[in-house]
């Protein structure tokens, strides 16, 4: 009798060591997910084009001062890297952990960064953190637009803030038509549109605008991810978001949502590696 109860304690907590270890795993080991964007759209000088997208780090480090993350970008030789957001984490902010990384991955590719939710809850320290990001060359898009030319071929790349630097409220109930505005009121062009924005909440404000390709995080891929379910939380969505992790479609427009890298108000995932997303623009 005793032996049966030693084996049954000894199995528990034997469980309950390999579920330990699994979740330091899966909260540490850097998965690369591959996309492949085919459009007639794309100017035949950007075929082939990678785009390596870096989401929601929230001041994470990836081996000693991201060193881990850094290898990972520079084996995949992106042209561009986007960081959609949330790059610092207003809870336990490292600025300089920050600044340093963007310093590494502006050598390895241009880097093109949006705010996110924590940046904007930095409130006046932003401003330092924008001014440190442009002086190691990243570009900072904040509504804005900027001509990515190949060849002679012309991609324009869009940058949104993130809204929560004009509405202070949590719940942003009128987010979509805040993107719709921001959106309508820049002088897109006819060409291929590829947006930064750190929201995937509102694709449908992308899909009326008619942009093409949008990379978005925010979501961290649900937080927990369940089989077949996927995500099970994810801020501005709440249960069992719509967008979670992935690409959506619609019409003309392809939407990317990074599972991100980092984690904030929940320490941990669940099933739900940091991922790096490698996007390739192909003609068909």
């Amino acid at each position: 009798m005793m032996k049966k109860k030693v084996m049954k304690w000894l199995v528990i907590l034997f469980a309950a060591l390999a579920f330990i270890l699994w979740i330091a795993w899966g909260n540490t080991a850097l998965e690369t997910t591959r996309i492949q964007i085919v459009s007639e759209r794309i100017p035949t000088s950007f075929d082939g084009w990678r785009i390596a997208q870096v989401s929601d780090l929230h001041n994470g480090e990836f081996g000693e001062e991201n060193e881990n993350l850094l290898m990972l970008l520079r084996a995949e030789q992106p042209d561009m890297i986007a960081l959609t957001g949330d790059l610092v984490d207003s809870i336990h902010t490292d600025m300089d952990r920050a600044v340093k990384f963007a310093e590494e991955a502006v050598q390895i590719a241009p880097c093109y960064f949006v705010t996110g939710n924590h940046e904007a809850r930095l409130e006046e320290q932003y401003e330092e953190l924008e001014r440190r990001l442009e002086a190691v060359g990243v570009t900072v898009l904040r509504d804005e637009a900027v001509t990515l030319d190949r060849e002679g071929g012309v991609i324009q790349l869009i940058g949104l803030d993130d809204p929560r630097f004009e509405e202070q409220d949590e719940e942003l109930k009128d987010s979509l038509a805040y993107f719709e505005e921001k959106l309508s009121a820049m002088e897109l062009a006819d060409g291929y549109r590829i947006l930064l924005s750190h929201r995937p909440e509102t694709f449908d404000a992308y899909v009326n605008q008619q942009i093409d390709l949008v990379l978005t995080g925010h979501a961290h891929g649900g937080q927990f991810r369940l089989p077949v379910v996927g995500g099970l939380i994810a801020p501005n969505q709440g249960l069992f978001p719509k967008y979670d992790a992935g690409l959506y479609v619609e019409g003309r427009t392809n939407m990317i949502v990074s599972r991100g890298l980092g984690n904030s108000v929940f320490p941990f995932r669940v099933n739900n590696r940091p991922e790096v997303v490698i996007v390739t623009l192909c003609v068909p």
